[in-house]
């Protein structure tokens, strides 16, 4: 009997999940909103709910595993711990409620190291031993291989780059500290930045008509595109800040090439551009020849989903 197994990606906004068979291709997938559920166990109910209906179309196929990505997702407990972009506070046992109502093997790792496996194994990373990939979601997160091998840390949680500060404090994580990366780069960073923007400068701006809550990097992008000013700029700090962060990522780590992907990463060169120029202007001069900055080879919105399948796949 052909096997397969579930992907899912637990981020801030949306949850998805994928059915993915031993190539790696995605037969079908699904989400659900992650902030609807207040309550840990009745999301699990209703996301278990919606991916036993779509198994029930593979009837052929045995599901062999689950692997899931998520933010402050261990490794090496099966819980997600004190996830700041969840709604679901403390540690959360997710790999154990899972594995009481699909009875398979269960793989918990943080969403940005599954984003990691999948371009490692399917992606442009297939060639690389020593490569990041920068996760640009809801936050900011970083799955780092090192000579071929993931690196999970003792504690399962190595990675939370998102959580390093900067040189700038003006910003409150979710986390509790003050100037995380991600409070600047990521898609929550950038609308706030605009915001910040859009009340120190008197100009006319078509992201003026936009609440926080309906703004999204999609539409500032779009905007951007069009010659905004305010949209430009944005993008402008943005990549400026991520190319500073990444240059103290080389120096940390030394990599072949850092991946972006996430819906920030869309923005093309709105993003790249003035990153690789950032990077280069602060990486140590031994390294400003080596700098790659390169978007994901897989979908963005399934890389996550691949990487946590992966997981189950080489479990077997």
């Amino acid at each position: 009997m052909k096997t397969l197994s579930i992907g899912i990606d637990i981020g801030g906004t949306n949850s998805v999940f994928g059915i993915v068979d031993t190539q790696g291709n995605l037969l079908a997938h699904d989400q659900i909103s992650t902030q609807t559920y207040s309550m840990f166990k009745d999301y699990v109910t209703e996301f278990s709910r919606l991916i036993k209906n779509k198994l029930d179309d593979f009837t052929d196929y045995k599901l062999v595993g689950i692997g899931i990505g998520a933010p402050n997702g261990n490794y090496k407990s099966g819980t997600i711990d004190f996830a700041p972009n969840l709604p679901w506070k403390g540690q959360v046992p997710v790999v154990q409620s899972f594995i009481d109502i699909f009875k398979v093997p269960v793989f918990l790792t943080n969403d940005a190291k599954a984003a990691a496996i999948g371009e490692k194994i399917y992606g442009g990373a297939k060639n690389l031993s020593d490569f990041i990939v920068l996760t640009l979601g809801t936050g900011l997160g970083a799955g780092i291989f090192s000579g071929g091998k993931i690196l999970y840390g003792s504690d399962g949680l190595a990675g939370e780059f998102g959580h390093l500060s900067g040189t700038h404090r003006d910003r409150r994580c979710a986390c509790g500290r003050e100037g995380c990366w991600e409070t600047y780069v990521s898609a929550t960073g950038i609308k706030r930045t605009v915001f910040d923007l859009l009340a120190s400068m008197p100009i006319d701006s078509a992201l003026r008509r936009y609440a926080f809550n309906s703004l999204d990097a999609k539409i500032i992008a779009k905007y951007a595109n069009e010659g905004d000013v305010v949209a430009k700029h944005a993008f402008e700090i943005t990549g400026v800040m991520l190319g500073e962060a990444i240059a103290d990522l080389y120096s940390l780590f030394s990599p072949e090439a850092v991946f972006l992907f996430g819906g920030l990463a869309n923005a093309g060169d709105l993003l790249f551009k003035p990153a690789e120029k950032a990077a280069i202007a602060n990486a140590m001069e031994i390294h400003k020849s080596k700098i790659k900055i390169l978007p994901s080879e897989l979908d963005n919105e399934f890389a996550a989903v691949l990487g946590a399948a992966a997981m189950t796949l080489d479990s077997e």
